[in-house]
């Protein structure tokens, strides 16, 4: 089952939500009460130009994540994360790599969209909990890092992108993959070249940590 910003499609049944079950506050589901608090969010000036909060998209119980920087235009009018040029570009690379719907999931940084898609570092820093309050619930086997912001918000010991991209990495006790963000490939044929290359890399390092995993 697929969850859409968090929610559960119509008719859908009654699935838990990530990272539900026991919860120490009582709360019911707290994956539903993180994504209402999300929605929700005043704390940055970001909320008052934005038409949705963006939160999340994909399975449950994710084993790879997508971590990408801050919605764009689309991404805000529909409230979901990477679903414009930069979304197929990075739903096409999914699909190479043969990854299970249930398999993967897509998230943001910052939950609102900045103005001019300008990269807002004062509201990264307020939207940073959010982030890691979504992976302790998700909790997934390895981190995918879409762009320079994005990579030193998880690994902030990590080298400049192009120096590091499609090389495995472990910060903070995570597995961790960095690639340029999918709407720099979109931009020149050298950095396309790189998208495609580094792609490949991350199939092959995802395809050799199943195969360590089932020895």
């Amino acid at each position: 089952m697929r969850f859409q910003d968090g929610r559960r499609r119509a008719g859908a049944g009654t699935a838990a939500s990530p990272g539900s079950g026991p919860d120490p506050r009582g709360d019911a589901d707290p994956w539903e009460a993180l994504r209402a608090e999300i929605v929700t969010c005043t704390k940055c000036p970001l909320h008052a130009s934005r038409t949705h909060a963006v939160v999340y998209r994909g399975g449950r119980n994710p084993r790879v994540v997508f971590v990408g920087e801050a919605p764009g235009a689309e991404e805000d009018r529909v409230g979901l994360p990477f679903v414009g040029r930069s979304g197929r570009r990075l739903d096409a690379a999914v699909a190479s790599l043969e990854l299970d719907a249930e398999a993967y999931g897509v998230l943001n940084l910052i939950k609102c969209r900045p103005p001019r898609n300008r990269f807002d570092p004062a509201a990264a820093r307020t939207c940073r909990p959010y982030l890691d309050r979504q992976l302790d619930l998700l909790r997934p086997r390895f981190l995918v890092t879409l762009g320079a912001h994005a990579l030193a918000a998880l690994d902030p010991e990590a080298p400049r992108i192009l120096r590091c991209a499609g090389r495995p990495r472990r910060s903070a006790g995570r597995e961790l993959f960095p690639l340029i963000h999918p709407a720099a490939a979109l931009r020149s044929t050298a950095l396309s070249r790189r998208w495609d290359h580094d792609l490949r890399a991350l199939d092959r390092w995802l395809s050799g940590a199943e195969r360590r995993g089932a020895r």
